[in-house]
C-alpha cells in the first residue's frame, strides 16, 4: 500500500512539474505553427499560380533535360551552347506537336455533340431499360422550363464576349511557356553556380561535402527519373499511336499523344485514354466486336508499361504508393487544374527522394514508398507489448 502512495504521488509531482507543462506547450505552439505554415504556404500556391506554376514546370524541365547537358558537357560541349540547343529543340517539337494535333482536336470538340448522338445509337440495346427513367427525367425538365407566356419575362445573364476571353487565354498561356523556357534555358545554363553558392553558405569542410553529395543525389536522381519518365511515356505513345493506326482507328496521332501525356497520371491517366479510344472506337467501327480491339490493344500496352517495363527502367525504389498518388492528384489538379494534375506525381518524387537523404524528414519518404523497408506480421507487433506477470 506505501510503495503504490509513493508511486502516485511520483506521478502528480511529475504532472505538476512546471517543466513538464513548458514542454507541452512548447510542442501544442511548434503543432500550430508548422499547420499555420502550410495553411499559408498553399493559400500563396493556390492565389499565385499565375506565378508559381510556370517557375515549377521551367525547373521539372530543367532537371529533365540536365543529364543530357551533362552528358554533353562530357564531351566538351559547353554548357550554354547544350542548354539553348536543347530548348529550343523542346519549344520546336512542342510547336509541331501543337500544330498537327490542334486540327484533330477541334474537329472533335465541334463533333463532340453527335459523337454522343451516335454513341447513343451503338448502345441503343443497353439504353431500353433506362428508358423510363429518362422520359420521367424529360417531364421532369419540361415542368421546370420557362414558360412561353406574353406575360412572362426571361431574364438572361450577359457574358463576357468570347474573343476577349480566348484573347486573354492565348496571352497568359504565351507569358507563361515563355517565363518555362526562358527560366529553364537560364538553369540548364548555369552549370555549377548552384553547388557554388550551397558550398559557401556551410563553414566546415565536412559539412560542405555532404551538403554537395546530398545535392548531387538529389538533382541526379530526380532528373535520372524525370528523363527516364518521359523517354518510356514517348515510347508508350508512339505505340499505341501505330498499333491504333494498324487497326483503322482514325485520328492515331492524337490518341498517341494523349496516351503518353496522362500517362504522367498513374491509373488516372491510362483509365482516361481507354475510356476515350472505347468511346471513339465504338462510334467508328462496324461491329461492336471489332470496335473493342482498339481499347483492348491499349489496355495491353499500358499493363505491360506499368508492370513491367517502368519497374525494370525505373526501379521499385522509386515508386510511390497508391494512396499518396491518388491525393496527391486529388490536391493539385484543386489548386492548379489539369496541369497541377501533371505535375502531382513528379513534385511527389521530388519530395520523396529529398526526404530519403534527410534522417529528420526519413519517415515521410517512407510513407510516400510503395512498399516498406521491412514487413512487421500481426503476431511480431503483439510481441512488443508490454510484458505480463
Amino acid at each position: 500500500m506505501k510503495t503504490e502512495l509513493t508511486a502516485l504521488g511520483a506521478v502528480v509531482a511529475d504532472t505538476a512539474d512546471p517543466r513538464v507543462e513548458t514542454r507541452a506547450d512548447t510542442r501544442l505552439m511548434r503543432s500550430l505553427l508548422i499547420g499555420i505554415f502550410i495553411l499559408m504556404v498553399v493559400y500563396a500556391l493556390y492565389f499565385g499560380r499565375a506565378f508559381f506554376m510556370p517557375v515549377i514546370l521551367a525547373f521539372l524541365l530543367a532537371l529533365t533535360l540536365t543529364p543530357i547537358v551533362r552528358l554533353l558537357r562530357k564531351h566538351g560541349v559547353p554548357d550554354v551552347v547544350s542548354a539553348t540547343l536543347l530548348v529550343l529543340l523542346s519549344l520546336f517539337i512542342l510547336a509541331v506537336a501543337g500544330y498537327l494535333l490542334s486540327g484533330p482536336v477541334i474537329d472533335l470538340i465541334n463533333n463532340s455533340s453527335s459523337i454522343g448522338l451516335q454513341l447513343t445509337e451503338r448502345l441503343e440495346q443497353l439504353r431500353r431499360p433506362f428508358e423510363r427513367i429518362m422520359q420521367i427525367s424529360r417531364e421532369i425538365e419540361g415542368l421546370t422550363q420557362t414558360s412561353q407566356e406574353p406575360g412572362v419575362q426571361k431574364v438572361a445573364v450577359s457574358q463576357s464576349g468570347i474573343l476577349s476571353s480566348a484573347a486573354s487565354n492565348i496571352l497568359s498561356a504565351g507569358t507563361s511557356l515563355t517565363i518555362i523556357f526562358v527560366l529553364s534555358l537560364f538553369l540548364l545554363a548555369s552549370g555549377t553556380m548552384f553547388y557554388e553558392k550551397i558550398i559557401q553558405s556551410f563553414a566546415s569542410l565536412s559539412e560542405k561535402k555532404r551538403a554537395l553529395r546530398v545535392v548531387y543525389d538529389v538533382e541526379r536522381e530526380i532528373s535520372h527519373y524525370l528523363l527516364t519518365v518521359a523517354a518510356i511515356n514517348l515510347g508508350l505513345g508512339t505505340v499505341i499511336g501505330l498499333g491504333l493506326w494498324a487497326l483503322g482507328m482514325p485520328n492515331p496521332l492524337v490518341w498517341g499523344a494523349a496516351a503518353a501525356l496522362l500517362n504522367f497520371l498513374p491509373y488516372v491517366g491510362a483509365l482516361i485514354t481507354l475510356i476515350l479510344v472505347t468511346i471513339i472506337a465504338l462510334i467508328s467501327f462496324d461491329t461492336i466486336p471489332y470496335a473493342l480491339l482498339a481499347p483492348a490493344f491499349v489496355l495491353l500496352c499500358d499493363i505491360v508499361e506499368g508492370q513491367f517495363v517502368t519497374p525494370m527502367v525505373v526501379g521499385r525504389r522509386l515508386e510511390i504508393n497508391a494512396v499518396a498518388i491518388f491525393i496527391a492528384i486529388a490536391f493539385w489538379s484543386w489548386l492548379w487544374g489539369f496541369v497541377g494534375a501533371l505535375m502531382a506525381v513528379p513534385l511527389l518524387v521530388v519530395i520523396k527522394v529529398f526526404c530519403d537523404h534527410f534522417d529528420g524528414l526519413s519517415h515521410v519518404g517512407n510513407f510516400l514508398a510503395a512498399q516498406p523497408p521491412a514487413v512487421v506480421a500481426e503476431d511480431d507487433i503483439a510481441d512488443t507489448g508490454p510484458a505480463k506477470g
